[in-house]
């Protein structure tokens, strides 16, 4: 079902006994996988996979503010994906506003905060200026944080990081794991709990490399249009049944 990580960060904590571990995942990770394949099971257009794939996200963020969940961070396009076909890759584009327009807005008015990490200037201008207005008018939401990885790849984080504590002139002994935090595209998104990938494929794919690194891992075989309310219970039961000692006894 899953793989098992007992580490637990360094970032000069006192070690959290088991019993002192919540039940609840708050913030989880989400690679949402498996719209292609989704697709061509039912003789579809890829691009039918990926609005679907839209509506699985909507009522997955709306079942997770039932479940205690706070904090969403799904990977939506990454750095890779710009090397899909020139068509797909252009349908995607204007999904991404057809899915600010319709199913982060009906999100915004349920108290959801959206907010993209990632690179934005590959992609359209309007586009940008979608997202740029819809982080600005959830701005004050508090019910879930929802981050959207869109042209985002962990590695490149991870780079980008390094370059503009390089660029700071910082002293290298100033460096730290707080310090290099602190420069990734998002500092204030917290580590997720719980990574779930959907459609059977057991790998991370570059995603939040530097945030996953204790991260609890459950893979799915379910494809992400077919995830739903039962999925997500049943990925945060498997967490629930996990006791973390995070490198101690």
């Amino acid at each position: 079902m899953g793989l098992l990580t007992r580490f637990r960060t360094l970032r000069g904590l006192q070690p959290i006994r088991e019993r002192e571990l919540p039940e609840i995942a708050r913030s989880i990770a989400i690679i949402m996988d498996g719209n292609g394949r989704w697709a061509r099971r039912r003789g579809l257009p890829v691009a039918a996979g990926h609005r679907a794939g839209t509506r699985a996200l909507r009522r997955t963020v709306e079942a997770a503010i039932d479940l205690g969940v706070e904090s969403i961070a799904v990977y939506a396009f990454s750095t890779e994906n710009w090397s899909r076909p020139h068509e797909e890759v252009e349908a995607l584009m204007e999904l991404f506003s057809e899915t600010i327009e319709r199913e982060l807005a009906d999100l915004a008015r349920e108290g959801v905060r959206t907010r993209f990490i990632g690179r934005r200037d590959r992609a359209p201008l309007t586009l940008q200026e979608k997202m740029a207005a819809l982080e600005e008018t959830t701005a004050g939401n508090e019910r879930l944080n929802l981050w959207i990885a869109f042209d985002y790849g962990g590695r490149a984080e991870i780079v980008e990081a390094a370059r503009r504590l390089a660029e700071s002139g910082i002293d290298p002994d100033e460096i730290d794991e707080n310090t290099f935090a602190a420069n990734l595209f998002a500092p204030e998104l917290p580590d997720p709990d719980l990574l779930i990938r959907t459609s059977g494929e057991l790998r991370i794919s570059n995603f939040l490399l530097w945030q996953l690194a204790y991260s609890e891992l459950v893979f799915v075989d379910t494809l992400w249009p077919d995830f739903g309310p039962r999925e997500l219970r049943e990925a945060l039961a498997a967490y629930a049944r996990r006791r973390r000692r995070f490198g101690g006894r």
